[in-house]
């Protein structure tokens, strides 16, 4: 029963068996209490204690009534709270939270120390969560999402796999945004900064790689060498060649692959004064330059070299050597896996 209906009804009762009371007997009753007399009306005598039975039905009401109200108000806020703590575990970053109900709090603090990982789309949630979810779908579908526009950019860490996972994906459809990586990669992961380094390497070319050259590692850098085709030179030049050698910590390995592809497209003067550079200040790339001696079949120069060199140093170069003043028509490749070269004698 609704608490209007109540008092009325109960108003209503009482003035009927006081009506009723006062019809059958309208005399009065004096009773005298602590030296008051009160003469009142016999139907008001009868129905007082049902006055006062309402009175503290109210008082009683109203408590417990006031009571819920501010329990109700504790379960409000918490719901509130448990929303919030369910945003930050959606977007993998936990927060700690106050709850005013302990027994929610007993479990809602797991959410404090875990991320939620969803499956599939969720009904039924609300507008803040859903807007959230739709949100993560999209970046985990492959699809990147403007943060920025969206007023989320201070939501995420650098870290968050979820702000990664976008990153990379704009990575695959902005050239423009692969280009920023690198020109602040210090702002962004190590997992963003190497897609955006492997991204650039397979599609521009080396007039715009130049720039990037301190945060080139050795990987793309040969990757990009490698795209260097008779149709499409990427731009490449000696004293760009020069700048990422110089620039980059390379191996032995390293040096030969570069002058496997630099003999294809630099003229061999130009190869040879690349390379003779390059062993005079790292004996790493001394094998390179032997080879391209080889290739170019410029005997007295390896003779010359092999001279300069202890006996026991480049052995299946000087074995290549010796057969090659015997019969000429021997080749380096005959002899000499090049691939494996560098591990002839010397470790770099």
């Amino acid at each position: 029963m609704k608490l209007g209906l109540y008092i009325f009804a109960s108003l209503a009762l009482i003035a009927t068996v006081g009506a009723l009371t006062y019809t059958v007997n309208p005399n009065y009753y004096l009773v005298e209490m602590m030296g008051v007399n009160f003469n009142f009306p016999i139907a008001l005598w009868l129905i007082m204690p049902m006055v006062l039975l309402l009175v503290f039905t109210l008082l009683h009401m109203f408590f417990y009534g006031l009571k819920n109200y501010f329990l109700l108000k504790k379960w409000r806020k918490d719901t509130l709270t448990l929303e919030d703590a369910l945003y930050w575990s959606l977007v993998n970053e936990p927060k700690e939270q106050k709850y005013a109900i302990d027994e929610v709090g007993a479990s809602a603090v797991l959410l404090a120390k875990a991320s939620i990982n969803l499956s599939d789309n969720v009904e039924g949630l609300t507008p803040r969560l859903a807007r959230v979810v739709n949100i993560i779908q999209k970046i985990k579908n492959g699809e990147y999402v403007d943060l920025k526009e969206l007023k989320m950019t201070k939501v995420f860490n650098q870290g968050n796999p979820i702000l990664v996972q976008n990153r990379l994906n704009c990575l695959e459809s902005n050239d423009k945004f692969v280009e920023g990586v690198l020109r602040a990669s210090s702002d962004y992961s190590e997992v963003v900064q190497k897609e955006a380094l492997e991204t650039f390497a397979r599609k521009e070319d080396f007039t715009k790689a130049r720039k990037y050259v301190k945060v080139f590692d050795v990987k793309n850098f040969l990757v990009m060498l490698q795209r260097v085709s008779t149709q499409n030179d990427l731009g490449l030049s000696a004293d760009i060649l020069s700048e990422f050698v110089h620039a980059l910590e390379l191996k032995c390995e390293d040096y030969i692959q570069i002058a496997v592809i630099t003999k294809k497209y630099f003229k061999p003067e130009e190869n040879l004064l690349l390379f003779r550079e390059y062993q005079s200040k790292n004996e790493k790339a001394q094998n390179a330059y032997l080879y391209l001696l080889f290739e170019y079949e410029l005997m007295e120069q390896v003779a010359n070299y092999l001279d300069e060199h202890d006996e026991n140093d480049f052995m299946k170069f000087r074995a290549l050597y010796t057969l090659k003043k015997a019969h000429s028509k021997f080749k380096l490749e005959d002899i000499i896996d090049i691939k494996s070269i560098c591990n002839e004698q010397r470790f770099y």
